[in-house]
């Protein structure tokens, strides 16, 4: 849309009924704040200009409603005497004059851009007001919209309801949008004369009215306006985020044998034909390339999963894993930051961190990365088609050439050139009857303990 358009976000809950020292805003879903989500729809939306209404933690709010394509300004709600109040607390963003200004709550996850530019697109084609509502089977304490010939006439709580309004089923979800020309008049003829004392926004459809101006409501579906007041409900929206997102790979061409039991993040990237196993987590920072196959039980983070690759059972990637094409990284093994070339293979029980191991190398079984000294951390590079042993530690900073060859059980300290072999072990050696001695001289402590 080419009109201009303030949101005036409301995020001053106190998260008194989350029982949370942390603003209600600020948890997560999907990984991300729940302000976060609403600011992504906004901005969608065709929005370039946030008034963000904040209370507590107002800093930490601010932040986390930085997204991109959106200027967020922080106003702060002192006094808590409803939402028409609350509003106002941006009234300077109101007064420089834009042609929308949209209203939106901080801790409705789920709102997409959809509804959002269905109540500008309302303001456009001439309404004053557009309310946001939504049909639901479960109307019971929701306020009921009202319409007649196509436009809405009241907001009517349920308390004040007749029972033939009881029987309305489309419902009020404090969402709308108001001429940007008209807001701060229509919003400072507000009064507070109900039983709380408070200013509602709602007052505004009826005031809207009375000034000759056109009201009007559009429906969304009732998922994407899910508030959260408590613990419960969070954890039902993270439900319903994640339901919707599985959902949508799904149709994009993503297998996942059992989708219940995979469980995503904000900005997960999966593309077409990959096959997902049940009981995998996916942090933040992920991208599952085409043809890939993920194994059950597996947790990644900040990382890469290249095309045709093959990760887990029980694998881990952390943050900068970047595994390479047709690459491999099994059961039990744990990669950070650390780049696995075209083909190579990371198999079992195996700990690769800061390092590089070049295409169509195989680690073997138990080896060790040693990039840590206590202080600082280390890497360790591993050429093309290098076959490190099983049970190997590379103490980094090293280097193991192209075709190199590490002997099993090693310790590497120094570095290995092309087509060498290496072997980091002491020489064996077997003593005769000397594990008899050190059975029977063990019983003796043991007896001399029980004695």
């Amino acid at each position: 849309m080419e009109r201009t358009c303030l949101a005036v976000v409301l995020a001053a809950g106190d998260s008194t009924r989350m029982k949370s020292n942390v603003s209600k805003v600020l948890h997560r879903v999907a990984n991300r704040p729940m302000i976060a989500h609403v600011m992504q729809a906004v901005a969608s939306a065709g929005v370039s200009a946030a008034a963000l209404v904040v209370g507590r933690d107002a800093e930490e709010v601010a932040a986390a409603a930085r997204v991109p394509g959106i200027e967020v300004e922080a106003f702060i709600q002192k006094e808590r005497l409803g939402t028409g109040h609350a509003v106002l607390a941006a009234q300077e963003a109101i007064a420089r004059g834009y042609d929308d200004v949209l209203v939106a709550y901080g801790d409705v996850p789920l709102i997409t851009e959809a509804p959002l530019r269905a109540a500008r697109q309302g303001l456009a084609e001439g309404s004053d007001v557009v309310v946001i509502g939504f049909h639901t089977d479960r109307p019971t304490g929701y306020g009921r919209l009202l319409v007649k010939n196509g436009e809405l006439v009241a907001i009517r709580e349920e308390k004040d309801a007749s029972d033939a309004e009881k029987a309305v089923t489309w419902c009020n979800s404090g969402l709308m949008a108001i001429n940007g020309r008209k807001a701060l008049d229509f919003l400072r003829r507000i009064g507070n004369g109900n039983a709380k004392g408070e200013y509602y926004l709602t007052d505004v459809v009826e005031i809207a009215r009375s000034l000759g101006g056109r009201v009007t409501a559009v429906d969304a579906p009732e998922a994407e306006l899910t508030g959260c007041n408590n613990r419960a409900e969070l954890a039902v929206i993270e439900r319903m985020w994640q339901e919707r997102r599985r959902n949508e790979l799904m149709l994009s061409g993503v297998t996942m044998i059992a989708p219940e039991t995979v469980f995503l993040s904000y900005d997960t990237v999966i593309d077409q034909d990959v096959v997902i196993e049940p009981n995998v987590v996916i942090g933040p920072g992920v991208t599952i390339e085409s043809g890939a196959t993920i194994h059950s039980f597996s947790h990644f983070e900040g990382a890469r999963i290249g095309p045709h690759a093959e990760v887990g059972p029980f694998a881990r990637l952390r943050p900068g894993a970047n595994l390479g094409s047709k690459s491999k990284v099994g059961n039990f093994c744990e990669v950070k930051k650390a780049e696995i070339g075209e083909g190579a293979k990371v198999n079992h029980l195996t700990y690769i961190g800061d390092a590089f191991v070049g295409a169509r190398s195989n680690i073997g079984a138990g080896t060790i990365t040693g990039n840590y000294d206590g202080v600082n951390k280390h890497e360790t590079h591993i050429g093309e088609r290098a076959f490190i042993g099983s049970n190997t530690v590379l103490v980094a900073p090293v280097s193991i050439g192209n075709d190199a060859f590490i002997a099993s059980g090693s310790v590497i300290t120094s570095d290995v050139p092309d087509d060498a072999l290496a072997l980091g072990r002491a020489r064996q050696e077997v003593k005769p009857g000397r594990a008899k001695l050190i059975r029977e001289r063990s019983l003796a402590i043991k007896a001399a303990k029980k004695s």
